[in-house]
């Protein structure tokens, strides 16, 4: 198989080795109507993300298509794909964070999704960048823990979550991510973002429960060579100008 240009991890991971930090707004097909996006637009024009993160827990519109086609036209960064499932990949993205669910047991978001996935992805031109995922316990039932029906790590016991992040580079992930998931009441630890961080030497990425402009700034502090905010962003679309980012 002909391998896929690498240029957004490359330039990931330069930016980790210049300790340039990066951000990524994720945004939710479900969530977004073609009038609202026209808001939202420039508003991430405005914003200092880094990169674009299209998917979710759920997409039961088939719309992905349509929505990076508009974006690519009006937004220069790029857009990478944060799937659920195969029904969420786009051919329109630039990427796939290509994940996998290290935290949980499930065979379905462990390997089978990413098998069904490969006759498609074969197909593509999108870079396909493998992600070792991970969840952790943030105080309430988010979307990704119920739909993969998986338990999250504890929010409490750090060393699970370096010991399985170690585990994800060893067999291969170029990059981790510690997600606290969708709307959580709780965002990663910023414990665990130190520590993983410490021991990996992959990018890492932290979202889930990221509301405020000091909760991204302590992520990065912690450790984190990217930050991803969703929820903040879809509930104040000005989240980025009143914080003075």
């Amino acid at each position: 198989m002909e391998q896929k240009n690498q240029t957004i991890y490359t330039e990931i991971l330069q930016a980790k080795s210049a300790n340039q930090k990066l951000l990524a707004i994720l945004l939710d097909p479900d969530k977004i109507t073609t009038d609202s996006l026209q808001n939202i637009i420039p508003k991430i024009n405005q914003s200092p993300a880094t990169h674009i993160f299209i998917g979710g827990s759920i997409v039961t519109d088939n719309t992905i298509d349509e929505l990076i086609s508009e974006l690519k036209q009006k937004i220069k960064l790029p857009i990478l794909l944060f799937p659920g499932n195969p029904s969420q990949i786009s051919n329109q993205a630039h990427g796939i964070l290509f994940l996998s669910l290290l935290s949980g047991r499930n065979p379905d978001f462990l390997i089978e999704h990413q098998v069904r996935a490969v006759p498609i992805l074969k197909k593509s031109k999108l870079e396909i960048i493998s992600t070792g995922y991970i969840l952790i316990e943030s105080g309430n039932k988010t979307a990704v823990a119920s739909v993969s029906k998986t338990i999250p790590l504890p929010r409490h016991n750090s060393q699970i979550a370096v010991d399985t992040a170690l585990a994800g580079e060893f067999l291969g992930s170029k990059l981790i991510y510690l997600e606290a998931g969708s709307g959580a009441k709780l965002s990663v630890p910023l414990e665990t973002i130190s520590l993983v961080a410490k021991n990996i030497s992959i990018p890492l990425i932290v979202g889930g429960g990221i509301t405020t402009f000091d909760g991204i700034k302590e992520a990065f502090f912690a450790g984190a060579d990217l930050v991803v905010i969703g929820t903040a962003f879809e509930n104040d679309t000005n989240f980025f100008t009143n914080s003075n980012f």
